[in-house]
């Protein structure tokens, strides 16, 4: 299970919060101006959810003012200062003991709103309410996607991964990143931050409340919130973890390993999915395949294109071909200058009986490097040579 309110480790001030400048952007790319697609209110992104089979209305969007809110922020921060100004002055009036006082509570992803109302928040809530109110005052913030070293927990028969989640403001090549925090960081920790769509944290935050719901043993409605975030954005491993275990406690078992091998095939280095998927193979007895994924983890790396070659030659063994040339695909598409992943889609596509498409996909793996064993592999299988 996921969700995404750890408590960060970077530099922070007596009032929890702080803005950095981080220069180059990291990892922003052309994003550190415009910030990513798909934001704004409801109206902007019901497009895409529609497009998604999802209802506008049925959703929640945690960063949402009400008029009370929309007051308070202009009053507290005038518009006719600079934004170097404004963003100081808006984490002061959120933090300071004259301003909303907010302080850290971990248990609850609220909305903006309902941080408004109770002055608690994690990162993902604080994020939610500072990013709404930015934008009301006219600094284009958004939502960042905090890269770190992941944590895990054991919570009964969960296994639990914290996040982090954070705001940024960026002008040319300079990101000033804002972390809600209530721990001091480690030395010299550097991190990778990524813009998000204002889509994917709605499904955050749906993901959140689900797995609370899981925390408290509420099944149904944690299957309602997950549906939804998966639905929402279908590219968030750890929505489809925590759906998965979900569906397990409902005792929907082949959903649930359909969703912890959804999770997968996006992440492949998502070690809760192994651990949650590895525990249900278990229980149905197919031991050999568990400690094989489980084993998967010991050589995991982040982005490994090896780790999606590795997991699709795994559904390959069991007959999962399908599955192993989406694997595949996601390999190749990490790493377009290794001639494996061209390899094994063609091994695929002699298996279906194509042998058509597997000598256009030997063509490139031999371009890339004819010597490759599994390209030999498939040379052999062909049983001819290239023209």
């Amino acid at each position: 299970m996921l969700d995404f309110k750890r408590r960060s480790r970077v530099r922070h001030t007596s009032l929890g919060a702080t803005l950095l400048a981080v220069a180059g952007a990291m990892a922003l790319g052309g994003c550190a101006t415009g910030g990513p697609p798909d934001q704004g209110d409801r109206s902007q992104i019901a497009p895409t959810l529609q497009a998604r089979g999802v209802d506008p209305n049925a959703v929640v969007i945690p960063y949402e003012l009400t008029d009370e809110m929309r007051e308070w922020v202009h009053r507290m921060v005038p518009r006719n200062l600079s934004f170097d100004r404004r963003l100081p002055m808006l984490v002061d009036a959120l933090l300071s003991e004259k301003g909303l006082n907010v302080t850290y509570e971990a248990k609850h992803t609220g909305t903006a709103e309902e941080v408004f109302k109770t002055r608690r928040a994690n990162c993902l809530a604080f994020t939610s309410l500072f990013v709404a109110m930015s934008r009301e005052v006219g600094v284009p913030a958004f939502f960042l996607d905090v890269q770190e070293l992941e944590r895990f927990e054991k919570e009964g028969d969960l296994v639990v991964v914290s996040g982090h989640v954070s705001a940024g403001y960026g002008i040319g090549k300079t990101l000033q990143v804002l972390d809600f925090s209530s721990v001091s960081p480690t030395s010299g920790y550097q991190r990778r931050v990524f813009p998000i769509s204002d889509v994917r944290a709605i499904a955050l935050y749906h993901s959140n409340r689900g797995a609370e719901a899981l925390r408290a043993g509420n099944e149904e409605e944690a299957l309602d919130w997950l549906h939804k975030a998966v639905a929402i954005d279908p590219e968030v491993p750890g929505a489809w973890i925590n759906y998965g275990v979900a569906l397990r406690r409902s005792g929907k078992d082949g959903e649930a390993e359909n969703a912890y091998r959804k999770a997968l095939e996006i992440d492949s280095g998502a070690v809760s999915a192994y651990q949650n998927l590895a525990s249900l193979l278990r229980y149905k007895g197919r031991t050999q395949e568990a400690e094989q994924l489980m084993a998967l983890t010991l050589r995991m790396g982040t982005r490994n294109p090896y780790n999606y070659l590795a997991l699709g030659d795994l559904s390959l063994s069991h007959g999962r071909f399908d599955e192993a040339r989406r694997y595949y695909k996601r390999a190749m598409r990490l790493y377009r200058d290794n001639p494996e992943p061209y390899a094994a889609l063609g091994i695929i596509s002699l298996i279906d009986g194509d042998r058509l498409e597997a000598t256009k996909w030997l063509r490139k793996a031999s371009a890339i490097d004819q010597e490759n064993n599994r390209v030999k592999q498939l040379q052999a299988r062909l049983g001819s040579q290239v023209g």
